[in-house]
């Protein structure tokens, strides 16, 4: 059984979670045309569903339910029944919640909140009396203990936890949100042209299971959809709504210069730290295989690099996941490599993001901008 990290803090026995996986997931392009948002790779050796599982588990919450919606295959085969974060278990445990048009397959879809609506029995019949609802797209190491604590013993309808931003990422869309001196929210916007705030939320929702009934109820009784805009936006005036501060490493995950940059961020020490170690590790799916080789003469500097790798060529400030070889000559400097891609001899790839089983023939030369990364598909040979 895996260990649970623990901490101080409130007791988390009476909190249940809710991974909201039914999301548009178009912005990462490629990246997202086979796989869904909360299992596109990450970090070298993970994947995004694994930072809020891990943060869930490490704060003591057991019972997780993942909320679905398309090509949802490589997340049940990453994530199985939970045994990685200890929630294969016979009470509570990890849930999948099947998508809306499983149960009605003859109506268009219109948002998460149908979703919600669909898997209801779940939320109904678990014995928690609060619950968290978390997004896959921010990653971050959240302790939720004192951010329950403060919900309860502020007598909050909703908290929501947010990060104080003082440079907003390029092409990246954010939930801004204002507080009054007290930290309650006054108002929230989806991605705005104009960013007048410097708070952004974290996609993380803390609240009572029968308010989220309620208000599930309440929104589509008037035909609206969309759990941010409607549920949470559409109540700032009805409810006690407050923010939570997190003041450690956050990345927001919804563009492509997003993933590029934040995976890249992991090659500084202090933001590793931060995001694998501060408030407990971060599990994944094991796969055993042998140490990354690094051949005689190789130049490898600055980088993050799985097990299972083979590198006898140049690899500067890059992220390698498992199974990649590089072969003599080779050059790999600014880059996302994923699991079992092959670059060729004295091919050189400069910000560049290869998806899995990528092979890159000898000699090829290609280049992306910093802002703009070039993707190479899944399986696809240069």
């Amino acid at each position: 059984m895996t260990p649970i990290y623990k901490k101080g803090g409130a007791n988390m026995n009476n909190v249940m979670a809710i991974i909201n996986n039914a999301l548009d997931e178009s912005f990462l392009d490629k990246l997202t045309g086979h796989r869904s948002l909360a299992s596109v790779p990450f970090g070298a050796r993970y994947r995004l569903i694994d930072f809020p599982l891990s943060n869930m588990v490490n704060s003591g919450i057991t019972n997780v339910g993942l909320l679905l919606q398309t090509k949802y295959r490589s997340l049940m085969d990453h994530i199985g029944f939970g045994k990685a974060w200890d929630l294969d278990r016979k009470r509570n445990g990890l849930f999948i919640l099947p998508p809306a048009h499983i149960y009605q397959a003859n109506r268009a879809y219109k948002g998460d909140l149908q979703n919600f609506a669909s898997n209801i029995d779940y939320i109904k019949r678990s014995n928690q009396e609060y619950v968290i609802i978390a997004s896959p797209s921010v990653v971050a190491n959240i302790d939720y203990r004192d951010a329950f604590k403060y919900h309860v013993e502020n007598d909050n309808d909703i908290t929501i936890i947010y990060r104080e931003l003082d440079v907003f990422r390029r092409d990246t869309t954010y939930t801004v949100i204002n507080t009054d001196d007290n930290d309650r929210i006054i108002d929230m916007k989806v991605d705005p042209k104009k960013n007048f705030y410097k708070k952004i939320s974290l996609q993380r929702y803390i609240m009572k299971k029968e308010l989220l009934l309620d208000i599930i109820d309440e929104c589509i009784s008037k035909g609206e959809w969309d759990f941010v805009k409607n549920a949470i936006i559409g109540n700032l005036d009805n409810l006690k709504v407050y923010g939570y501060p997190f003041r450690s490493y956050a990345a927001v995950i919804n563009s492509i210069n997003g993933y590029y940059k934040s995976n890249l961020e992991l090659l500084k020490a202090n933001v590793w730290q931060d995001l694998f170690l501060k408030n407990g590790p971060i599990y994944t799916k094991p796969k055993d295989e042998a140490p990354t080789a690094y051949k005689n003469g190789v130049n490898a500097r600055n980088i993050l690099a799985a097990n299972g790798c083979s590198i006898k060529g140049e690899v500067r400030n890059s992220v390698l996941f498992r199974g990649v070889k590089v072969h003599p000559g080779a050059v790999i400097n600014n880059s996302v490599i994923m699991q079992k891609s092959e670059i060729g001899a004295n091919a050189h790839l400069e910000n560049v993001i290869l998806d899995k089983g990528v092979q890159i023939t000898a000699d090829k030369s290609l280049k992306g901008d910093t802002n703009l990364p070039m993707i190479i598909a899944k399986n696809t040979i240069v």
